[in-house]
């Protein structure tokens, strides 16, 4: 799950080979879209925020739908991946900031973990972040999210990878193969290609 346009059908289509919509407008996965792998079911949610074509009050209704999914079906869960758009995610968490608001997507963390979820925050399009400036931006992100810098003592939580490219997408499957097994949910994994 996560905001719109961040890459979460790219993030869905790396980690299970699955043909998964993807476009480069926001609001692209309007539903939630299933992908039924032996045992596990695999979840593309829509993006809340900001989606092209689509009244405010239908973006509401979305973000209300993935809220009462996840209220009502946390106990089913075995993982949640959060994906943000890391080349944009402080531009954006502070316009929210300066109207006096906490940003939806430290505000979704938040209410994830308070769920109990396993969780990972996949700090997607990190291509688009120069290599001088990823530690401070991831830094940042960290810090937004309320885990303290360094953001590398949280490598267990947050991923820096690039859906387009595959940067780091081989390190989110060993994190999520690790999680999996600590689960006791390792013969599942049939999913991660």
């Amino acid at each position: 799950m996560g905001r719109s346009n961040v890459g979460k059908s790219s993030v869905v289509r790396q980690l299970t080979g699955k043909k998964v919509l993807v476009g480069k407008r926001p609001g692209v996965t309007k539903r939630i879209n299933r992908y039924q792998v032996g045992e596990m079911e695999i979840l593309d949610m829509p993006g809340f925020g900001f989606m092209s074509g689509v009244s405010r009050t239908a973006q509401e209704r979305t973000k209300t739908e993935i809220v009462r999914y996840f209220e009502l079906n946390h106990g089913k869960i075995v993982l949640a991946l959060e994906v943000v758009d890391i080349s944009s995610f402080s531009d954006i968490a502070d316009r929210w900031e300066k109207r006096g608001q906490i940003p939806v997507d430290v505000e979704f963390f938040s209410f994830l973990k308070e769920l109990g979820l396993n969780l990972f925050l996949v700090a997607n399009k990190i291509d688009l972040v120069h290599n001088d400036d990823r530690d401070a931006v991831l830094d940042e992100l960290a810090e937004k999210i309320g885990l303290p810098p360094p953001w590398r003592q949280w490598t267990d939580v947050i991923v820096p990878i690039s859906a387009n490219t595959g940067e780091g997408v081989s390190e989110l499957k060993k994190l999520i193969r690790q999680k999996m097994h600590e689960l006791g949910k390792g013969r599942y994994l049939g999913w991660l290609k």
